[in-house]
């Protein structure tokens, strides 16, 4: 069965920036701690699932359709500082020298992106795996697909299929949206029914179903509680459908061409070398000669950098645990 790994590119984005200590920086001053743990990670993501395809899916724009219907979605959230957006640009650079394919809309959100390649995947027999920390995400997971958390850079990965996602939220992954329309998404900006938590929601949606059946049985749930479902009727069922995943968007790159397959990495050496990455570099090397390594990269081609044979930088070595 083919493996299809799709990775949250903004998670992996704020995870590195955040894990990486910001001292790190070349010798020309450069700050380079997002490019390196990001970097990091979709080397470790390579070495442990070994996709045949790919595809990294990126927020683009601050008004998608969401934002169009709600305009305070997403408000709220603790601001990034100004040296975290100064590095998308080589952040970019490297999914180039990565040679990944990227996707991204500015009328979508990553999510969407992720949500319609696997659907997509699965329906083709794809064993998919959706690298994020979204919960919105955690509505994907079946027999085929399964989400991956990541933890300590990508080694101690948390998986969940159907099973798992029951058992973290008490809902099924159908019931996702409906649980988030009761309990709200703070990181959204969603407030759901207002005093109703996710024990509450998860209960809720247990005995029977779904929002609309909630609604529909209203008489059976006892009136403190069924006096806030009311009150809020409105505002639960515009949560779900902001939770809602779209899961059918014309795919922008086809199936058949996010395949991994002869790639050349002298760009990836090359990039790792300007940004004075000695570490990453002589990680690089051994991925290669792994048996993925030498199926899926031109090996024969391979170019070493001239830094290569340097001794890592003492700030670059001491994040050699992030891996």
């Amino acid at each position: 069965m083919k493996h299809l790994v799709l990775v949250d590119g903004h998670h992996l984005m704020y995870r590195a920036y955040w894990a990486i200590p910001r001292t790190l920086k070349t010798r020309a001053g450069e700050q380079s701690n997002t490019s390196f743990g990001m970097a990091s990670m979709l080397m470790a993501i390579l070495a442990k699932e070994e996709p045949d395809s790919l595809v990294i899916c990126f927020d683009e724009g601050d008004k998608t359709f969401r934002h169009e219907e709600h305009d305070a979605y997403k408000d709220g959230r603790a601001e990034t500082p100004d040296d975290f957006y100064v590095q998308i640009p080589r952040v970019m650079e490297l999914m180039e020298a990565f040679n990944f394919p990227v996707v991204s809309d500015p009328q979508y959100e990553a999510d969407d992106f992720l949500a319609s390649y696997a659907i997509e995947g699965s329906d083709r027999g794809m064993r998919v795996t959706i690298v994020t920390g979204d919960k919105d995400a955690f509505q994907l997971a079946s027999e085929n697909i399964r989400i991956a958390i990541p933890h300590k850079g990508y080694n101690q990965a948390e998986y969940l299929g159907p099973d798992e996602v029951y058992e973290k939220l008490g809902v099924t992954p159908d019931q996702v949206a409906a649980f988030k329309g009761l309990s709200g998404d703070s990181s959204d900006n969603l407030k759901g029914v207002n005093g109703i938590g996710p024990k509450t929601a998860s209960s809720l949606i247990q005995e029977f179903g779904s929002l609309k059946e909630i609604y529909n049985h209203l008489d059976d749930i006892r009136p403190a509680l069924r006096e806030k479902l009311e009150l809020d009727k409105e505002q639960a069922f515009f949560c779900e459908r902001m939770a809602e995943l779209v899961c059918d968007i014309d795919l922008p790159i086809s199936m058949e061409d996010i395949s991994l397959s002869n790639l050349d990495p002298n760009p990836l050496l090359n990039f790792f070398t300007e940004l004075e990455f000695t570490l990453l570099s002589k990680r690089f090397l051994t991925f290669l000669e792994s048996d993925y390594g030498r199926d899926h990269f031109q090996t024969d081609t391979v170019s070493l950098p001239t830094s290569s044979s340097e001794s890592a930088p003492k700030s670059e070595a001491q994040l050699s645990l992030f891996e």
